[in-house]
């Protein structure tokens, strides 16, 4: 396996109506990123279309597909073609009436390498994913691809650092997080500069603590609520990738559609873990507490 790696990262709008739309602009920005160079490939959350969770509608259910399945195929295609691993993030069809926010890798044969069901699921003002999403049951588990151990989670995990622990406990070479996540239009600028900050702030945090890459990709773009009793969510971009240090390598602007490109050094995580040897002090003989949910 080469020194380097070159991951792309595909903001994108996914405000299309027509998920077909979403889907050939993911296509496109895969296609983009695997002609400049890209060997790993990720998108945002959802990104077949709007993101349905601002409101509660059993009709959106319908939305679900099973994996594999259309998307996946294509994918898997795409993948196959291109010689590249794509992440991609979808609504899965589990069975009747069970349903989950799911991340898919496929690998750069086509095949399904595997997937990472979302753990975390809010249910927040706009938010409202645990109507639709029943909490993961995969664990926190790299999964192995032609790229490397892949540490997928899902936007909302990115807050937690038991689950990039965990995942980099497990193995994983980088953590990978598809997003959908933006600021509401009545959110006055000081407000909005620290939600951004926080959610860049707390994933930096990962990659120092574990001593391993991590890379984020959001969508882009405003998108309205289809109830209407809310102003919707712009969703602020933003997509970044910080190295095992924390320090930034690439990040995207909070108002474009774009294809970022980025080197990941495969081995400074190895260096860096041997100078700040975290994994090392751990005192697992005192964490004891952490499966509490508070300690009165």
């Amino acid at each position: 396996m080469n020194r380097n790696m070159t991951l792309g990262l595909v903001q994108q709008a996914c405000n299309a109506a027509d998920p077909a739309i979403n889907l050939q602009n993911s296509l496109a920005g895969i296609e983009e990123a695997a002609a400049r160079g890209a060997k790993l490939i990720l998108l945002p959350e959802l990104h077949l279309g709007p993101y349905f969770c601002q409101t509660e509608n059993t009709d959106r259910f319908d939305l679900a597909e099973p994996i594999p399945g259309p998307t996946t195929n294509t994918l898997a295609s795409l993948a196959r073609k291109l010689r590249v691993v794509i992440v991609g993030s979808l609504f899965e069809r589990r069975a009747p009436g069970l349903y989950h926010n799911t991340a898919v890798v496929l690998d750069s044969d086509g095949t399904l390498a595997g997937k990472y069901r979302k753990m975390h699921i809010p249910d927040d003002p706009g938010y409202y994913e645990k109507f639709y999403f029943t909490p993961g049951d995969l664990g926190f588990t790299p999964i192995e691809t032609s790229q490397g151990r892949l540490g997928v989670l899902v936007c909302w995990d990115q807050w937690y650092p038991e689950a990039a622990r965990l995942m980099a406990l497990a193995g994983a070479e980088i953590l990978l997080y598809p997003t959908a996540i933006g600021w509401s239009p009545t959110d006055e600028r000081d407000e909005r500069e620290r939600q951004l900050e926080a959610w860049v702030t707390v994933q930096r945090g990962h990659a120092v603590a574990n001593g391993i890459p991590v890379a984020a990709c959001n969508r882009i773009g405003a998108e309205s609520d289809p109830s209407e009793m809310s102003q919707g969510i712009t969703f602020w971009g933003n997509s970044f990738v910080a190295g095992p240090q924390g320090e930034f390598l690439s990040r995207a602007d909070d108002t474009h559609a774009q294809v970022m490109l980025v080197e990941v050094d495969r081995t400074r995580s190895e260096s860096i873990r041997r100078i700040w040897p975290f994994l090392r002090d751990r005192r697992i003989d005192a964490y004891g507490d952490l499966v509490k949910r508070f300690r009165d």
